[in-house]
């Protein structure tokens, strides 16, 4: 997760092809040669140590996906990350979580709104998830102290961002938890801020949107908990009010309106108690499996054009893909990896494919 064109998917593959992290590690150069790539070095050991020795410093835990300490309701996400830095009350983690995010220029009603939900539902037995942001997660925030908040960061779970929010992130592993999938010291860009939506969501059974424009992070962070199957509350606005259009759209679309804790609870008691889920992934450590036998440049090649000439920017399915080649998926999965390597593939959620324009 650390070397550069090595992302989820890519970490679980290779785990997967070569039986332990460090013969994936070994074998990496080869590969990215394989596709293209000279000179190609994984991370360096210094740079993880380092990593380490800051998230000591900080007096941060590095979760693993195999650790028991691992949020169940992460782990059946296809995209779960590897990894987790945390700070704070890890035990909050094995109790039910809500999201409630929206937007940073909130109004004052949609800040009152945020507190009095994340209070009322904190005092139910809800931990309160949202994004450390500026507007309705600080606000969410700060009212779910005493009962337990999680504070996922798009940068290193040591940085302060926005700088505003600094003494209510000093606050949270009081009772509650900062989480990160970054490195340590990870200054965070706006890349970051997708990505981290996605666990924001993940955590939870259901995600409240407070308020949000049509087009703003908190529809993104809308749209993650559909895609994982989780509920997707919304509170209505105003539509004379471009901060509540987001939320009339999600309500117009099939999201559950809300005024109060007690409709959230009353959207949530028809669903069935979540039982314990197992790792889709295997562990760091699995059995060594069997080395394949070299295909010949040759066939290698042509696998190589025939999935680019059956990518492109709309997302395939990779058992669709496999279908499509008539191939056989030991021979596909090595020729898919040595692509997303080179940057000639990318590999989004759920495992589809696409082609890079």
């Amino acid at each position: 997760m650390r070397s550069r064109r090595v992302g989820i998917a890519t970490f679980h593959r290779l785990l997967i092809e070569h039986g332990t992290a460090q013969n994936a590690l070994d074998a990496l150069p080869e590969l990215a040669r394989a596709a293209g790539v000279e000179n190609y070095a994984p991370c360096p050991v210094a740079v993880i140590e380092a990593e380490l020795k800051a998230g000591r410093t900080a007096g941060a835990t590095l979760v693993s996906q195999t650790s028991p300490l691992y949020p169940a309701t992460l782990r059946d996400l296809s995209d779960a990350p590897p990894f987790l830095w945390a700070i704070g009350d890890l035990s909050v983690l094995t109790r039910p979580m809500i999201s409630i995010v929206g937007a940073r220029n909130a109004s004052s009603l949609g800040t009152r709104m945020a507190k009095s939900l994340a209070r009322d539902l904190g005092a139910e037995g809800f931990v309160i998830v949202s994004g450390l942001a500026r507007g309705i997660d600080a606000a969410a925030h700060l009212a779910a102290l005493e009962t337990g908040t999680v504070a996922v960061q798009a940068g290193g779970v040591d940085m302060m961002y926005p700088a505003e929010n600094t003494e209510l992130a000093l606050a949270i592993p009081e009772h509650g938890l900062r989480l990160s999938e970054q490195p340590m010291g990870l200054q965070p860009m706006a890349r970051h801020f997708p990505t981290r939506n996605r666990i924001v969501s993940g955590l939870s059974r259901a995600t409240i949107i407070v308020e949000a424009a049509s087009k703003s992070g908190s529809l993104i962070t809308a749209r993650d908990a559909l895609d994982q199957g989780r509920e997707v509350l919304a509170v209505p606005g105003s539509p004379l009010d471009a901060r509540a259009s987001g939320c009339n759209l999600l309500i117009r679309d099939g999201a559950t309106l809300i005024r109060n804790a007690a409709d959230v609870i009353e959207a949530l008691a028809p669903m069935a108690p979540r039982a314990p889920s197992l790792p889709m992934h295997l562990p760091l450590t699995p059995p060594p499996v069997p080395v394949r036998d070299r295909r010949s440049l040759r066939d290698t090649a042509a696998l190589h054009i025939q999935i680019l000439n059956r990518l492109g920017p709309a997302p395939v399915a990779e058992d669709q893909l496999i279908r499509d080649l008539a191939a056989a998926p030991s021979d596909v999965a090595p020729v898919l990896l040595e692509l997303e390597l080179d940057g000639r593939i990318e590999r989004g959620a759920g495992g589809l494919l696409t082609r890079p324009n």
